[in-house]
């Protein structure tokens, strides 16, 4: 099969805490979803005693984004003293267990305490009304668990948020017994996707046959070349974008709309509801091992950054066709982050 030449740069600049998982319009199609499943339930009167008015999932999702100060304006009163409370907050949002792993377990390889399973796990039991100070490290008031869960409920089903790369000297994907083994000599972490960076152009042409007739051309004449983008970044929005022309939809709740008419399949979760996040996770794993499948890393090169410090890159190569199976699974995984929202919170409630 032929390949597309890409590079990996294992520079300081790009690391996980940087990541926006779906963007805006993804997280906000899993919160639209969630918003429609939920209608006439007990789960949306008790949501809805926590949201402010004309607040909605969808409003919400992309609140802990924002809080980084990404892309969402000033930070509100009610961000800044979430932000101050949880310096560490920008590691929510993903862990980063090696994608060729099949499970999720505490304390494991590229696992943290204050990773994306264990804060879901801790949302859960704020909104469940448990009072034990050992479920509630952070604190979080049900407000701050509700708006958590909604946006890491779709972090976890992107799966570059929970399957990570892990890269040898020799330029081959490795799996790390131990985390001190991720030295930066002779394995090196590609912080979950964010340091491998894709020809943009070259995608948007690979993705032609994805747009729906009568829309544009993503290349015109006389337009400059684009831009690399990081592997995780494609993951987090390029994705997302493909994934919506398939289906011909625009907006993130044109989308849940189509998620809903189509009745998607989507397995239950089983056993205690604190297990979830780590049922979503091996879910999580198992896709992974197909974002990354025929996705290849070259020979190590080192590099110096303008700041002097040194990193690395890799040739890394991906198939041709990546943009369709990839903006296949963006599509599943966006469905089923709004269907494991809703089930999650109808548990919680009743």
């Amino acid at each position: 099969m032929k390949k597309l030449a890409c590079v990996l740069a294992l520079a300081s600049a790009f690391t996980s805490v940087d990541a926006l998982a779906w963007g805006g319009d993804g997280h906000r199609a899993v919160g639209a979803i969630a918003d429609k499943l939920l209608k006439g339930t007990n789960a949306q009167k008790q949501i809805a005693a926590l949201l402010l008015p004309g607040e909605t999932l969808e409003s919400i999702a992309n609140w802990p984004d924002c809080v980084k100060g990404t892309y969402c304006g000033p930070q509100s009163p009610e961000m800044v003293e979430y932000t101050t409370a949880n310096p560490k907050h920008s590691e929510y949002h993903y862990t980063d267990v090696p994608f060729q792993l099949e499970h999720y377990h505490d304390h494991g390889v590229g696992t943290s305490e204050v990773d994306i399973v264990q804060t879901l796990k801790q949302c859960i039991a704020v909104l469940q009304g448990k009072t034990d100070p050992a479920l509630n490290p952070h604190k979080f008031t049900k407000r701050q668990a509700l708006i958590l869960l909604t946006h890491m409920t779709g972090d976890i089903h992107q799966p570059l948020h929970v399957g990570a790369a892990f890269v040898s000297k020799d330029g081959k994907f490795v799996v790390p017994k131990t985390h001190a083994e991720v030295d930066e000599a002779a394995i090196f972490d590609s912080r979950g996707g964010n340091n491998l960076l894709l020809d943009d152009e070259k995608l948007s042409q690979l993705s032609a046959n994805l747009i729906p007739p009568g829309e544009p051309k993503p290349i015109k004449e006389g337009v400059p070349k684009a831009l690399t983008k990081p592997f995780h970044s494609y993951w987090d929005s390029t994705t997302v974008d493909y994934a919506f022309r398939r289906v011909q939809t625009k907006t993130p709740a044109q989308f849940a709309q189509f998620a809903i008419d189509s009745k998607p399949a989507i397995k239950a979760n089983t056993g205690d509801v604190a297990t979830w996040p780590y049922q979503w996770a091996d879910d999580a794993l198992v896709v992974s091992k197909f974002a990354y499948a025929d996705v290849v890393p070259g020979k190590i090169t080192p590099q110096t950054s303008k700041k002097g410090d040194t990193y690395y890159t890799f040739a890394l190569e991906v198939p041709n066709n990546y943009p369709v199976p990839s903006s296949q699974i963006a599509k599943e995984q966006l469905i089923k982050g709004g269907y494991k929202l809703a089930e999650v919170l109808k548990a919680i409630y009743g």
